[in-house]
Formats: structure tokens, sequence, C-alpha cells
């Protein structure tokens, strides 16, 4: 592997993507193709329905294309069974969601070790001080024996944050995470997730928030499922 490509983590080739919809087939993704470098915040923005969630899904393995190649860090991830897909996925990708999905009826630290158990990523003896301390990461270790439904909004999502870093994935995405956050706690979100990519986390988000662009070093602009613009190109290449 060269250098330059040692760079790079997140290579995208030709991709399509079609829905079968009751009017006919609908083209999420028009022939794109991206590359992706390592240990940056880059922000994925697009009106709704121009395909940003379509290709975040995508990249995290959470849908293939119809066609095209994915690669992942030197993994073909189209090509993966749906068992290797998610045993990949669990070790390689966290996941922070708009609503946080959080399980309810789980306190925030067994929310967080939920990804060691379902990857035994991590010996068992391990797990609840490594739980602990993510939730320190994110500042709300008080909040642990807590259940989701008694925190605040943000710090729901900052728990959802420390359970995507759970495995010690190289990938974090985060479809809409701020959207139902205030300003300040989106702006606190926004800087916790810069402060991951000095540690060598790639973090892409979704968003349509167009006055935090300034947290992103990157920007992907996509329109009718066609990449239209990336900032920063020459890091790119």
């Amino acid at each position: 592997m060269n250098k330059e490509t040692s760079k790079i983590l997140i290579q995208l080739k030709n991709i399509n993507k079609t829905f079968t919809l009751g009017s006919g087939v609908f083209h999420a993704l028009k022939n794109v193709s991206l590359k992706i470098p390592k240990g940056k915040l880059i922000a994925i923005t697009g009106k709704s329905g121009s395909g940003k969630s379509t290709l975040l899904n995508i990249i995290a393995g959470l849908d293939k294309p119809t066609d095209g190649n994915v690669l992942v860090d030197d993994v073909q991830v189209e090509k993966l069974s749906e068992n290797a897909l998610a045993k990949w996925r669990g070790k390689n990708v966290g996941v922070v969601f708009q609503f946080f999905q959080l399980l309810p009826t789980l306190t925030i630290l067994e929310n967080v070790m939920l990804p060691m158990d379902f990857c035994d990523s991590f010996p068992k003896a391990e797990r609840e001080k490594r739980a602990i301390a993510l939730l320190d990461l994110v500042e709300i270790k008080d909040q642990a024996n807590k259940f989701p439904s008694t925190l605040s909004g943000g710090q729901q999502q900052r728990a959802a944050i420390a359970r995507a870093l759970a495995n010690n994935p190289p990938l974090i995405i985060a479809d809409e995470p701020t959207g139902n956050l205030d300003s300040q706690t989106a702006v606190d979100i926004l800087k916790l997730f810069k402060e991951l990519t000095q540690s060598g986390k790639t973090v892409i988000i979704v968003t349509h928030e167009k006055e935090f662009s300034t947290y992103f070093e990157n920007t992907i602009s996509i329109t009718d499922g066609k990449i239209v613009e990336v900032t920063l190109q020459e890091q790119l290449n």
C-alpha cells in the first residue's frame, strides 16, 4: 500500500442505488465516486430526498448499492454476506442516530456495554470499566446508572456517541445528530465529534444545518443523487 492510499479510509467507485416504488424506479444515487480520508470530520449536505442518507447508509454497510464498489479500509463491503457484514459493521462502524435509539429498559451504562457484548470485542471483565471511561469522555459519567428517559436530549446524544465508540471503530457515522438539539448543545456535540478526529477517527455526518458548516473540514454536497461539490478536493485525490 502506498503512502497516498494509506491516507484514504473510504473509496466509492461508480455507485448507483435504485429503489422500485409503486410509481416506478427511483434513482437515489447516480454514478457516485468518492475518496474519503482518514481522521477527518466530514459533512454530507443536501436537500431532503437528495440521497445523502442513502449515501451514508451505503458507506456504513447498512445498505448495499445496486452496482458499484464500496471499499472501506481495504474491505470490499458490498461483497460481504449478511452475517459477515453484521460482524464487520459491529467492529468497524459506530452509528449515531438523530433520535438516539437508546434501549429504554437498559441503563446508560448497559446501553454503552451492549455493542461490546454483541461483538465480544473486549473481555467481559473489562467492558464495564471501558463503558464508564467512554461516558467520562463524553462528560456524562455521573449519568451511568440512569435510564435514557431521565436524561436531556443532549445527554442522550452523548450516550449514543459513547455507545458508538464502544468497539473502538475507525469510522463514526451520524445521520442528523443535531437535528433535535438546541443550538448550544448542537455546537457541543460537533466539538466532541471534532475531538474524536484528533484521535484518528473518521466522522461522517449527514446534516442540512448550514450554520454549523465551520466545524467541518470537508463537505460533500449532493443533489438529485449526484455529487455536485466536494470541498478541499485536493486532500481527497
